[in-house]
This record gives C-alpha cells, sequence and structure tokens, in this order.
C-alpha cells in the first residue's frame, strides 16, 4: 500500500515536471518572476516594511488588496461545485476538480499575501494555538483564519482524493468525500463574508461602515469568478486533451451576466448613499472618485474600472460579441480587471483617507511591493499549472496506476 502510494506521488511530479517546450517556456517565466518576487522580499525582511510605502495612516495596501480580491476568486469555486454535486450535471463534473484546485491555489496566495503584509514571518505564530494566541471566538480575525485554512484544507482533501481514486481506478467512497463537499459549499460563502465583517466590524473607518459590505463581496465574486474561469477553460481546451464542453461555458455566460449588473448596481447604491447625505464621512469616497485637497492617485483607476465593467457587460449582454471566443475572453479580462480594481483599489485604500484625524496621506505602491506581489501571483500560476496537468492527465487516462 505504502510502496504504491509513494509511487503514485513519484509518478505525479514526472507528470508535472514534463512537457513539451511551451510549457517549460512557461514555467521558466514564472519561476524567473517568482524569484524576482522573492529577492524583493528579502530585501523586504532585512530592511522592515519601511521600504514599502505603507504608514501608521494607510496601514494596508497591495497586498491587502490582492489577498482581498483572491478570497472572492476562492470562493467562486462553489460556482463549480454546486451544479456537479447538488445539480448533478455531468458537464460540469468534467472540470470542477480544476476549479477546486484553482481555489486552493488562490487561498495559498491569500496566505502568502497576509505572511508578506505581516512584516515578519515569526508573527504568523502569533495567531497559531499553543505557540501564539488565536483569540478564538471573540475576534473576528481570528475566524478569518480558520475560515480560510479550513477551506484550504477543503480544496486539497476533496480533489486529492479524487484524483487518486482516478488514479486506482477505483470507485470513491461518497462518505469520504460528499460530506466535505456540502461543507465547502457553506463554507466558500463563510470565506468571504468573515473577510467583509473584518473591515465593515471597523468602527474607526467609516467608508467601511456599509451593511451590504457582504453581500457585496460575495456578488464580485462570483461576476468575477466566471470569468476567470471562462479563461482559466480557454487555455485549458486550448493546450490539454481536456475539452471543456460548450455548456460549461454557456453556464458560465450566464452566471456573469446575472451578477455583473447586480455589482455595478450594488456599488451604486453605496455611491449614492455617500454623495446624497453630503456628510463628513463622503470625503473618502469623494477622494476616490474626484479627488481631494489636491490628492486624486485612485481617480483615474475607479473611473477605469467602472468604464472596464461596463464595457464587459456590454459583451456579455450581446449575443454576437459573447459567442465569439476572442471578445469573450477580452471581456473577462476587462471584468476580472474592473472587479480588481473596484475590490482593491478602490476598497482598502480609500478606508484610510482621509484619517480619523482629517489628515490626507496617500499611498502609492513601492517597487518593491510590485515585485513581491508579481511574484506571488507568479507562484499561484505556477502551482495551477502544475496542479492542473496532473489533474488532466489523471482524467484523461494518461496517468493511471496501470499504465
Amino acid at each position: 500500500m505504502m510502496k504504491s502510494y509513494l509511487n503514485y506521488w513519484l509518478r505525479m511530479i514526472r507528470c508535472a515536471i514534463v512537457g513539451p517546450p511551451a510549457f517549460y517556456i512557461w514555467n521558466s517565466i514564472l519561476t524567473f518572476l517568482f524569484l524576482l518576487g522573492g529577492i524583493a522580499y528579502i530585501y523586504q525582511l532585512q530592511n522592515g516594511l519601511i521600504v514599502t510605502n505603507l504608514t501608521d495612516q494607510v496601514s494596508w495596501g497591495a497586498y491587502i488588496a490582492n489577498f482581498t480580491f483572491l478570497v472572492g476568486v476562492a470562493a467562486a469555486a462553489v460556482l463549480l461545485v454546486f451544479p456537479t454535486y447538488v445539480l448533478h450535471r455531468e458537464d460540469v463534473k468534467d472540470v470542477v476538480l480544476l476549479g477546486e484546485l484553482m481555489a486552493f491555489t488562490a487561498i495559498t496566495m491569500c496566505l502568502m499575501f497576509i505572511l508578506v503584509d505581516m512584516g515578519r514571518p515569526d508573527r504568523f505564530t502569533h495567531v497559531m494555538p499553543v505557540l501564539g494566541r488565536l483569540n478564538f471566538p471573540r475576534s473576528v480575525l481570528a475566524w478569518d483564519v480558520v475560515v480560510l485554512n479550513g477551506y484550504l484544507f477543503l480544496n486539497l482533501h476533496v480533489p486529492g482524493y479524487l484524483l487518486y481514486m482516478t488514479y486506482k481506478g477505483k470507485k470513491p467512497n461518497k462518505w469520504l468525500y460528499i460530506p466535505f463537499v456540502f461543507v465547502s459549499i457553506a463554507w466558500a460563502v463563510s470565506i468571504h463574508t468573515v473577510t467583509a465583517f473584518l473591515y465593515s466590524g471597523l468602527g474607526g473607518r467609516p467608508y467601511w461602515n456599509t451593511a451590504i459590505l457582504a453581500p457585496r463581496f460575495l456578488v464580485s465574486a462570483f461576476a468575477g469568478g466566471p470569468a476567470i474561469l471562462i479563461i482559466v477553460f480557454t487555455l485549458v481546451t486550448l493546450f490539454t486533451k481536456l475539452k471543456v464542453r460548450p455548456q460549461v461555458f454557456d453556464m458560465l455566460k450566464k452566471i456573469a451576466m446575472v451578477f455583473l449588473p447586480i455589482n455595478m448596481f450594488l456599488f451604486g447604491s453605496e455611491i449614492y448613499k455617500e454623495f446624497y447625505t453630503d456628510s463628513v464621512h463622503t470625503e473618502s469616497m469623494r477622494y476616490l472618485f474626484f479627488g481631494s485637497h489636491g490628492h486624486a492617485m485612485l481617480k483615474p483607476y475607479i473611473w477605469a474600472s467602472i468604464v472596464m465593467s461596463f464595457t464587459a457587460m456590454a459583451i456579455f449582454y450581446t449575443p454576437k460579441l459573447r459567442q465569439n471566443s476572442k471578445t469573450l475572453i477580452f471581456a473577462c479580462v476587462l471584468a476580472v480587471l474592473g472587479i480588481w480594481i473596484e475590490k482593491g483599489m478602490g476598497l482598502i485604500i480609500p478606508g484610510f483617507i482621509p484619517t480619523p484625524l482629517g489628515d490626507m496621506v496617500e499611498y502609492t505602491p513601492s517597487l518593491v511591493e510590485f515585485f513581491v506581489c508579481l511574484g506571488i501571483w507568479s507562484f499561484g500560476a505556477l502551482l495551477f499549472t502544475i496542479l492542473a496537468k496532473v489533474a488532466v492527465a489523471i482524467q484523461v487516462g494518461e496517468l493511471r496506476e496501470n499504465s
């Protein structure tokens, strides 16, 4: 048994590192960018967070913005899990494991962004039971630690077990994965809800004090998630033997068509609430859209985000354009970028500007932060590439115990 399992891992590793020339070129580029990020992070470790543009006034920046966006990417896996295991759609079943592996990769990247934002890696031990003090259940941050790591485990166990049983040519035991699947569906909602509560519970930051922040987070995940999945499945279809069925793309298009306008509606509701009341707490939103006291760094970004989102919606709602693979991918890229700006820079940074004392301290990511972020994104792309290659090989029968 142990020998067979060890052989399974050895064959997976070989499958993960062996491929055509394009595979080596892609992985080499990602590895190079990851190493650049690693060098930037070592520089940050040596000199401290002073090499970033984070300050006492703006203590969360590019790292937490990326973390917030990636939590939504991870939660989007439920868009495939629910149709597969609840609605029993066979067409979606072909790709659900890729969706779960993408969620695993996204959570891994989330934890990496938290790690680099902490300044020192040993600070991770502060929230570990025994080594530190988790402060569960009183701390909302402790809840976030629990739900993120729990979701990481769920999206490691389910695809890991199913792929191993497929490799062995055996029928999986439903009791060893179905309960975890249903838990993961609820857990996907919880990871983004708890993250939203982490922001909205900060009374000193009125920009985040809104009851619809959690719904906004979930809706944006279900709007951007299909766009990312369409891009990924298009690449899988082009470069692997696993051909994603057209019905899957049609389902993802319909989901995007529902949630993209809802996402913009909720964002518009926030804009109305802020500007119509015209209270002193409107200053953060005013800074975001029009600038304030000569500071307007985020202004072009948020307007670009709105243009991207509406352009993506126009393409999705035009039958001729959404049926064209090139314009569809273009719409998906616009949707992802628009939501990333809105949920990242458009949400995190304005919450700190102005400060509770009224100071206007702007924030722009430093070169070190840029390369660290680039390194983590490259690592995520590399990790998913390797996981997807092995998963596809097992699913299409290239990697089996007796092959």
